[in-house]
């Protein structure tokens, strides 16, 4: 995978412990940036922290928290001196039809996909602002693009996602923070172990490219935006799906 220059450049990873997460503090870190791993699995944030070394840091993380946004954002900054960009990566996914859907589950989804992102986002701005601007990358999902069954709070919350990057990157602008959504595809991560899915070339007929990604694919996209070579991109939706919402394949319309 390549190295995207991230010389200098100071990173909050939420959910960064495992999965998605983890891939893309080795990104920034491959590239030369440090990063702050922040999760609520403290074991498993530790252990990824101290294996990417010295330019790595972790700390305990409720994105619903206000004073835990508060306490982590302090601890960057104590550390490292500043932030330069934000992955409001960390949420939860489970699968149920909408009319088995139960409100409470449907809150607490949404309490930690969509509104720990708006903590996030409003706890970071004035650490942006003073380092004269920097990048906010808020981890959607290709369900945050077109309907998916089974994703009642989830595919809701990811919508929000993608409309609050928006709106961040219309306000923010003028202070030269940019705000973009990553929208990974079916990926091989301990949140989509359970359900079985495979690695590996035709493991993954729903996608064009006929696999499932890797968190490492979605790490470089991510990277690329934390990126000076993203600095004209903002308010972008970006998916990195294998061409899963692009549309349906041939094999797909016509069964063989």
């Amino acid at each position: 995978m390549a190295v995207v220059d991230l010389s200098g450049k100071v990173v909050v990873i939420t959910g960064g412990a495992r999965g998605l997460g983890a891939a893309a503090a080795r990104a920034v870190v491959d590239g030369g940036g440090q990063v702050l791993i922040t999760d609520v699995l403290e074991a498993e944030g530790a252990g990824t922290a101290a294996e990417l070394g010295g330019a790595a840091r972790f700390i305990r993380h409720d994105v619903t928290s206000e004073a835990d946004w508060q306490a982590a954002l302090e601890y960057a900054v104590a550390e490292f001196g500043r932030v330069d960009g934000l992955v409001n990566n960390a949420g939860i996914a489970t699968g149920q039809f909408l009319e088995h859907e139960s409100v409470e589950h449907f809150r607490r989804v949404v309490e930690v996909n969509l509104v720990g992102v708006f903590i996030g986002l409003k706890a970071a701005i004035p650490l942006l602002r003073a380092g004269g601007g920097g990048s906010v990358v808020n981890i959607s999902s290709a369900a945050g693009l077109t309907g998916l069954a089974l994703t009642a709070g989830y595919g809701a919350s990811k919508w929000g996602v993608r409309g609050l990057s928006k709106i961040g990157a219309v306000e923010l602008a003028e202070a030269r923070i940019r705000v973009n959504s990553v929208h990974p595809g079916m990926t091989l991560t301990p949140m989509t172990a359970p359900i079985g899915i495979q690695a590996g070339e035709g493991n993954y007929p729903g996608a064009p490219l006929g696999r499932v990604g890797a968190p490492e694919e979605i790490a470089a996209a991510v990277a690329f935006l934390l990126s000076d070579a993203a600095s004209y991109m903002t308010g972008a939706e970006l998916a990195v799906d294998g061409g899963w919402t692009a549309g349906l394949t041939v094999k797909h319309l016509t069964g063989q």
